[in-house]
């Protein structure tokens, strides 16, 4: 392996010039950077991902499938989400890196870790949960992952992206707190734990600026608080005012516009003292960085194995799919099958699988596995198969299909149907319109159960769908997701036992699309969406609203028993450095008689609270394997941001000492143990707010005592009636000494403040 020569990034900068430098401020095409050949400045290519390369041929220059070169396309987001698996997907993204390098590509266009706000959203297929923490956690193991190669990853899209609806110019109005603790904090998780190469923004505006020129954004939350030191990147076409957006800290707009237009205006900006030249060396200094980061595996380039890569992909498929279900008929779990067992596999999508979504993020596979083959190599002739609906048209009602399905059904002990999502109902680009089944598809499996009891459904889907009104007709119900070239496989190996099924819901299944709590605000309307249910996204709104769901965030079956025991809770570290961590340590135990992974988590439900709190949020979780009877110690350290809000007035994570609880299970419905535990809060108290209430006052350690002992020696007032109090507590307490026969005027109420720190 050579070397390649150290890139002098400062001398290089004082060597460019003003048209120079601003030329290396966007694209020269589609997916390549500029070069500047007089400085031995070279291009790189950024390529699309996030599950899977999607390099296009040279002549290409557009998003569509065509001309991509092959490459592994591993199980999409919405499934390695549900593994739970950061250690898979750290080994996921080490083989994108691998393949990228291979390829000479620079920096892979993922992961992407959206919010699932709603389950509408035409790109969850590309997000990997509805909560903060898993996106947090598996997103920075894949960039870890697959920076580990030399290669960049650019996490996405930054921020607040969560539907497609007038994606280019929607306005995303979020409150502070509900940023800061759902939708930033996956990004800040990646930012500081993962250090990607880049970041990438978002097409829409947040709370009425783009996000390409948000410099709250980009510059004092991404780099002055989080410490980020790569470039940040548009996504293709999202900037609206270049010179605004360089500014607020965007480096590089993708992709090339018409005739280089916006490097002239910045050149122009430049010139006539509307824009510091030092912002745009800034930009073109982490640019150079870039460059320099990526030059030696583009370089030096590499190799893969497409045949371990697409075995990790059929493991990866196996490891994330999730077993909703598994009833017992005739005394015994449907699933696994019985190996002797006669089997219907019915389902079209079966034989033509559906395993990736629409839109940019669209792979050219290796080689691509469908479930009947896999099956059928296993089972032999005991299998049949009768495609049920067309593949064309999955949701077209074809009553000579459905009734062969239903004869094969007849006539074997077993029917496994695939059912799932046509590939024009979820794509980037647009919302979907509701999350049923296609009813042709309901309508076989009713007639399909009439016939046979011992029913199987394989859910193939990018987004969550409503199985209320169907999940009676089926006594086994395995989500697959949309899994990837080797995702057929996977599932004949979950289905005949081969694989134990270890994956765990990262988003929650409603019983109808009315019950989200996102439901009355999505998408908006005149340009503006309000996320109206705050900090009570997915199962925190669930939950706290004590509403009945299909099934819980983190539900998952598996062919074996989990038993949890010996829950211990301990308070450690010392309250005056603010960093009081609780450590949470339970036993879990496989009390089945077959190998299995359990997804163990750690809830978290805060004390009284002067906002208002989801009852419970995940805070910790880890994935284990045991073998039969084997019993496995597992500890988590929570700190003290983890039992922490948000304040957006004092711009701050705020504590708030007393009892929390603690709860470790296999669902945030599923709590095994449970225990309370009180933690101290820091003495010391925010400064008290020009405008602080009355009962602010009250309540503020230093300024509550000398506002009491001021009041004391002025005499009995409406300030030291308790009644009074209760009226008037929460008024501003300067506005309220303006009344007639207060004992304070408001210069002394603003000499008291100053005083209380």
């Amino acid at each position: 392996m050579t070397t390649a020569p150290t890139v002098d990034v400062p001398a290089l900068l004082a060597d460019l010039t003003l048209e120079e430098k601003a030329s290396l401020c966007s694209g020269a095409d589609f997916w390549n950077t500029k070069a500047v050949e007089r400085a031995g400045v070279p291009a790189v290519m950024l390529t699309d991902g996030p599950h899977g390369l999607r390099k296009q041929a040279t002549a290409a220059d557009h998003v569509g499938l065509s001309d991509s070169v092959p490459a592994t396309c591993f199980p999409p987001a919405v499934a390695l989400g549900s593994s739970f698996d950061a250690e898979l997907v750290e080994r996921v993204g080490r083989a994108l890196g691998a393949e990228a390098r291979a390829e000479n590509v620079a920096v892979v266009l993922g992961p992407g870790i959206n919010i699932k706000r709603s389950p509408l959203c035409g790109r969850n297929f590309e997000y990997l949960s509805e909560d903060p923490l898993v996106s947090g956690v598996l997103g920075a193991a894949l960039v870890r992952g697959i920076q580990s190669a030399g290669v960049g990853a650019c996490v996405k899209h930054f921020a607040a992206n969560n539907q497609e609806t007038d994606r280019a110019r929607v306005s995303a109005e979020v409150d502070e707190r509900t940023l800061r603790e759902i939708y930033l904090a996956g990004f800040e998780r990646v930012v500081t734990e993962a250090r990607p190469w880049m970041v990438m923004c978002s097409y829409n505006r947040v709370n009425g600026t783009y996000a390409s020129q948000h410099p709250w954004l980009l510059t004092d939350v991404l780099r002055t608080e989080w410490g980020f030191d790569g470039a940040v990147v548009s996504d293709w076409g999202a900037v609206s005012d270049r010179v605004a957006a360089l500014r607020a800290g965007l480096d590089l707009q993708m992709p090339a516009t018409g005739g280089h237009v916006t490097d002239a205006e910045i050149v122009a900006a430049v010139r006539y003292g509307e824009l510091d030249e030092a912002v745009l060396d800034r930009a073109v200094g982490r640019i150079l960085t870039l460059l320099a980061r990526a030059l030696p595996a583009v370089r030096e380039g590499g190799v893969f194995d497409a045949d371990a890569h697409h075995a990790l992909a059929r493991a990866a498929a196996a490891d994330c799919a999730v077993l909703l279900k598994n009833e017992p008929v005739d005394g015994t779990p449907l699933l696994p099958l019985d190996p002797t067992a006669t089997v219907a596999v019915i389902g079209e999508f079966a034989r033509t699988p559906r395993y990736q979504g629409a839109g940019s993020s669209q792979i050219n596979p290796t080689r691509l596995d469908d479930a009947w083959s896999a099956i059928r190599g296993i089972v032999g002739d005991r299998a049949v198969f009768a495609a049920g609906f067309g593949v064309d048209d999955p949701s077209a009602d074809d009553e000579a299909l459905r009734a062969e399905a239903v004869e094969a059904a007849r006539g074997a002990d077993v029917a496994v149907l695939f059912l799932g999502l046509p590939a024009g109902d979820e794509s980037e680009g647009f919302d979907r319109e509701h999350i049923l089944l296609p009813a042709a598809q309901t309508v076989l499996l009713a007639a399909v159960a009439e016939v046979n009891p011992r029913v199987v459904v394989v859910l193939v889907n990018g987004s969550t769908v409503q199985v209320a009104g169907w999940d009676h007709h089926a006594a086994a119900i395995l989500e697959g997701w949309l899994s990837g070239q080797a995702g057929g496989g996977a599932i004949a190996d979950l289905l005949l036992g081969r694989a134990n099924p270890s994956g765990r819901l990262a988003e929650t299944v409603p019983l109808r699309l009315q019950d989200n709590p996102s439901y009355l605000n999505f998408p908006g309307e005149l340009g503006v969406v309000h996320y109206g249910e705050g900090v009570f996204v997915g199962y925190r709104g669930y939950d706290a609203r004590e509403q009945e769901v299909s099934y819980a965030f983190g539900h998952g079956l598996s062919y074996t028993t989990f038993g949890y025991t010996d829950l211990e809770v301990a308070v450690g570290g010392e309250q005056n450095i603010g960093e009081q961590d609780v450590t949470v340590s339970a036993t879990v135990t496989n009390t089945g008689s077959r190998a299995g992974e359990e997804v163990v988590q750690v809830y978290v439900g805060p004390p009284a609270s002067a906002v208002a709190r989801p009852v419970r949020e995940l805070k910790a979780f880890t994935k284990v394997a045991l073998e039969p009877g084997e019993s496995r110690r597992v500890t988590f350290a929570l700190t003290r941001r983890d039992l922490s809000y948000f304040h957006p007035r004092q711009g701050r994570w705020v504590f708030e000492g007393g009892e929390f609880g603690i709860a470790v299970g296999a669902s945030s419905r599923d709590l095994r143990l449970s225990a309370t535990v009180t933690v101290t809060a820091p003495t010391s108290a925010p400064p008290l707010a020009e405008d602080a209430s009355l009962e602010e006052w009250l309540a503020h350690p230093v300024g509550s005592r000398l506002l009491e002992e001021r009041l004391a020696a002025a005499g009995p007032s409406q300030l030291t009636d308790p009644e009074m109090r209760n009226v008037v507590g929460n008024f501003p307490l300067a506005r309220l000494v303006t009344f007639p026969g207060m004992p304070l005027t408001p210069a002394e109420v603003e000499d008291l403040r100053k005083a209380a720190g």
